[in-house]
């Protein structure tokens, strides 16, 4: 649900409760349509998120973890240089409006002024503006008259709130007492949304089958009236297939809250981990396609070389031939048939001839075009099994990508393209990141792990000890998967569990009795130089599973 003025008016209602009184800690802007405020209020630090995105825009207090840029932006320095220190007085809802202000006591040793921040949460037309005695003191997204000639937003200029809809505003019940009554049948959520200002299309649909039965009769007014200005709430989200799919101030089935507040966090939160997680992942995987593409036309070029070589030996021989019988030939001929004694049967062989050129000569071409062929081979074998080796690897991470489910699967993916010159550096970290922990099953009193991608492949088969069980699909890209013995025997069912687990997490997921290699570690050898995620192996043992992923079993 949009933050429409029906919700914001018991966010507001909440936020007061929970911040009024509070003193500014701490101002980030994490990006440039947030900004996070941390104030101390009510004994602890609470975090108010003001968001200005057009599809997340919002206010609330939130846990959601953030990290400030290197160097801060202009509208943040702003902030941080009137607002620091200040107490917050009030939070209300102007009118019935999609606005929220933010009234902050601003004491200083040479001065105290009273200065709002509000926050105008209308989608695409969201923004922050900071005043004092109602001059606009800075602005999230400043514009002149030349941009916008109703209403300026620059520093110096009056601050005028936004041009109201061509609607009845629900507080005033004459004119919405107005234009209920003429409601002539249809939809009745349409009607309030088209009519009734400050309402979103899910509010007004929740409103239609809550008090749909009054519509059109002389009480509609006083029910739409009562639902929207009554402080009753249900807070929930709602969800569809296991995903966050909107929240609801007043919604007795879904998965509840404590308050609006926390859950408009949750489905915001989840919402915009779920967009962050699919935008990365797309980058990621239209760079490894590029790549994959650039290799696929280097490995073509190359195996095209390689095909205009095949005549090669044939050259080799024809110059033999030529040298042979070099007694019998003359200049001017356009060919000759000779007996080919390179062949077990001797058969006769015409070899083709310039007649522009002596016997000696004739032979000479054939022996130079031999040997550019085989210098040719020579340059070429080296490059074909490096094009080979990189466009499996490229494969490999695509496969990785695959297998991500959230944006912790992705960070090493991205920090092994980084390594490998793929993405350009990082910048510098004040502390090393945790490393990302491998999946882990438990079965049959067994630990059972499974690597992420690349990196954790290597990492895992590092940390493993010579008497584990390591797994990988055949002929498939897929997870290491180890099974840790700790010096105990492995039944079969457990090592069938951990091939299924790995043949879940490969290329072959889709399919059925995919073959499953397994040894022990110690005869798994990782190449010098190899890339992430290359190993050789022997003594190895095959299964064959049907992927499944044993949920049940993972920790």
């Amino acid at each position: 649900m949009p933050q429409d003025a029906f919700t914001l008016r018991h966010i507001a209602r909440e936020l007061n409760a929970m911040l009024s009184g509070g003193k500014v800690n701490k101002i980030i802007q994490p990006s440039r349509d947030e900004v996070d405020i941390l104030l101390y209020a009510g004994g602890k630090t609470r975090k108010l998120l003001l968001n200005t995105h057009a599809s997340f825009a919002r206010a609330c207090v939130s846990g959601a973890a953030r990290t400030a840029p290197e160097a801060a932006p202009n509208f943040c320095m702003l902030l941080r240089k009137h607002l620091s220190g200040a107490t917050l007085l009030e939070v209300k809802q102007e009118g019935f409006e999609r606005i929220l202000s933010f009234t902050f006591d601003c004491v200083n040793e040479f001065s105290r002024a009273k200065r709002v921040l509000y926050a105008e949460i209308m989608g695409k037309y969201s923004n922050l503006v900071l005043t004092e005695n109602g001059v606009i003191t800075g602005a999230l997204k400043l514009s002149s008259l030349q941009e916008n000639f109703k209403r300026a937003l620059f520093p110096g200029a009056n601050y005028l709130p936004p041009e109201p809809q061509d609607k009845a505003n629900p507080a005033d019940r004459a004119a919405a007492r107005e234009r209920l009554a003429a409601y002539a049948g249809g939809d009745f959520a349409e009607f309030l949304f088209n009519n009734l200002s400050g309402l979103a299309m899910p509010t007004c649909r929740r409103m239609a089958r809550e008090i749909g039965q009054f519509a059109g009769t002389d009480r509609a007014e006083e029910a739409v009236h009562a639902y929207i200005f009554s402080d009753e709430t249900a807070p929930a989200v709602e969800r569809a297939r296991g995903e966050a799919k909107d929240f609801h101030v007043r919604m007795p089935e879904g998965e509840r809250y404590e308050s609006v507040n926390e859950a408009a966090d949750a489905y915001y939160s989840e919402r915009e981990t779920r967009r962050g997680f699919a935008d990365k992942r797309r980058k990621l995987e239209s760079l490894l396609a590029a790549r994959r593409k650039k290799e696929e036309k280097k490995l073509a070029i190359l195996l095209e070389r390689e095909r205009e070589c095949g005549d090669m030996e044939t050259n080799r021989v024809f110059g033999e031939l030529l040298t042979a019988n070099i007694y019998a030939l003359r200049k001017g001929m356009e060919g000759c048939e000779v007996v080919n004694y390179y062949e077990e049967a001797a058969p006769m062989v015409r070899i083709p001839l310039d007649k522009a050129l002596t016997p000696a000569q004739n032979a000479q071409k054939y022996f130079k075009k031999y040997n550019k062929q085989k210098r040719t081979i020579a340059a070429v074998e080296p490059q074909k099994r490096e094009a080979e080796a990189d466009l499996d690897y490229t494969q490999s991470m695509l496969a990785a990508l695959a297998r991500t489910e959230s944006l912790i699967d992705l960070q090493e993916i991205e920090e092994e393209l980084r390594d490998a010159g793929l993405l350009p550096p990082a910048p510098k970290k004040k502390q090393a990141a945790p490393a990302v922990p491998f999946r882990a099953f438990r079965i049959g009193g067994f630990a059972v792990f499974a690597g992420r991608n690349n990196v954790q492949n290597d990492r895992l088969l590092r940390e493993a000890s010579p008497a584990d069980i390591w797994l990988h699909t055949q002929k498939y890209h897929s997870s290491h998967v180890v099974i840790r013995t700790e010096g105990k025997r492995v039944p079969d069912e457990v090592i069938a569990a951990a091939a299924q687990i790995c043949a879940w997490f490969s290329d072959g997921k889709q399919g059925d009795k995919i073959p499953v290699d397994y040894c022990l570690r110690r005869f798994v050898k990782k190449p010098p130089k190899a890339k992430a995620g290359f190993v050789i192996y022997t003594d190895f043992q095959t299964v064959l599973v049907t992927p499944d992923r044993r949920a049940e079993e993972e920790i």
